[in-house]
């Protein structure tokens, strides 16, 4: 088999990840594109791996190793990146990134006094 066949279906499972990542509003939709990124980039050190070794006669086999060690960080990179969405989703009621704040600001107000502070309002009211 040419090395063409798995080094396109890795860079169009890459570019579906990466669409994935830029596009989606879901935390865990987003993880999941992540983790496709992870897979392309898996079958790329295989198909590399395997392409190099028939080439240099070797037996060593480096790029299935190191997809072990990708595969061991993507599961728990999975697991701490699931444990994170529960806990905010149960905090904060939503898993939407684009309604996400971050923990030291406030809740702003989306009324037309938007952007004035206390001491203009107290002002306007007095």
């Amino acid at each position: 088999m040419h090395l063409v066949y798995p080094a396109v279906f890795s860079a169009l499972l890459f570019c579906t990840g990466l669409y994935g990542v830029l596009a989606r509003r879901n935390a865990i939709l987003v993880l999941m594109s992540v983790e496709l990124m992870l897979n392309a980039v898996n079958l790329n050190l295989v198909a590399f791996d395997v392409w190099l070794s028939k080439a240099a006669k070797e037996t060593l086999h480096s790029g299935q190793a190191l997809t072990l060690f990708t595969i061991a960080i993507a599961a728990a990179e999975i697991g701490i990146g699931l444990a994170i969405v529960l806990a905010v989703y149960r905090n904060r009621g939503t898993s939407d990134i684009d309604r996400l704040r971050d923990t030291a600001e406030g809740p702003e107000s989306d009324g037309p006094d938007r952007g004035t502070s206390a001491a203009e309002k107290t002002e306007a009211t007095a």
